[in-house]
């Protein structure tokens, strides 16, 4: 099953990023959100990206010149959809969100479409539900920023085709990431790990432990992860990570999970992390 042409429903943070690394490998992408001001958002956060890889050497005149021609931004959902032979949904971690977008996008995909969702923690099984045919559903986990990480978390439900795994196998590897593949369980293999992490050091800066800035550095020289709990989670979105965590606490019926106090109250107050411009860190 070849993937050519890819449409991507969701033009922010993960959506663009999506986006790009899909059109830096030569495929054909169209790239959707709800009005023009995000859809232009979105491929001006592309063009912004090329522009400092090329400052550093990374990507040439040619590769980005070949990359903007191979993006489409639309607004209208029907056209988004005609021709896809994949379809990424990477909006907001709400099931409720998600299944109406695959209920709309099921009138208008192409047979045999690929449905897949970015989601970190939802069951793909529930997500499957709304769609006439659920072996087309499976879960492809991208990492922020897309075009830099080099994961992708593949995730199937009891139901997914075969010849859909292998087909987004051989997707991840064109675009240039490493897979895993993960049984459909609450979390999956990445999020069940890193935002029980962060729920914990969350609780360790409410408590006084001590500062973000060294929690972070805990993790980052005494374990070599490339970057600290807290300044993860304002990479992801406070917002994001919340969702998850109440999620899979009721989930997993784990008080892990439990998003803490100062957590609750920096989202309530807007400070969502980099994208607001504060978070545990100002941005």
């Amino acid at each position: 099953m070849s993937l050519e042409n890819v449409s991507i429903f969701g033009a922010g943070t993960m959506g663009h990023g999506i986006a790009q690394v899909c059109a830096q490998a030569g495929m054909t992408v169209c790239l959707y959100d709800v009005d023009q001001p995000r859809v232009d958002a979105g491929l001006a956060r592309i063009a912004k990206n090329l522009a400092k890889g090329i400052a550093r050497g990374k990507v040439t005149e040619e590769q980005r010149t070949a990359t903007l021609a191979n993006l489409t931004g639309v607004t209208e959902l029907a056209a988004a959809a005609a021709g896809a032979d994949i379809l990424i949904e990477a909006i907001p971690e709400k099931l409720e969100l998600k299944h109406s977008l695959f209920s709309a996008l099921d009138q208008h995909a192409e047979p045999g479409a690929i449905f897949a969702t970015n989601t970190s923690s939802i069951s793909i099984a529930k997500i499957a539900e709304c769609v006439s045919d659920p072996s087309r559903v499976i879960g492809t986990h991208f990492f922020n920023p897309v075009f830099i990480m080099k994961l992708l978390e593949i995730i199937h439900h009891p139901g997914t085709g075969n010849d859909v795994i292998d087909a987004i196998q051989s997707f991840g590897a064109r675009i240039g990431k490493e897979c895993i593949l993960v049984r459909d369980v609450p979390g999956f293999a990445t999020s069940r790990l890193g935002v029980a992490l962060g729920m914990e050091a969350i609780r360790m800066l409410e408590e006084g432990v001590a500062s973000a800035e060294d929690i972070d550095k805990a993790m980052v020289l005494g374990y070599r992860h490339p970057i600290g709990p807290l300044k993860l989670t304002d990479l992801v979105g406070l917002d994001v990570r919340m969702n998850i965590g109440e999620y899979l606490s009721g989930a997993l019926d784990n008080a892990a999970f439990n998003p803490p106090k100062m957590m609750k109250r920096m989202v309530s107050e807007g400070k969502l992390g980099q994208k607001s411009g504060e978070g545990f860190y100002r941005w």
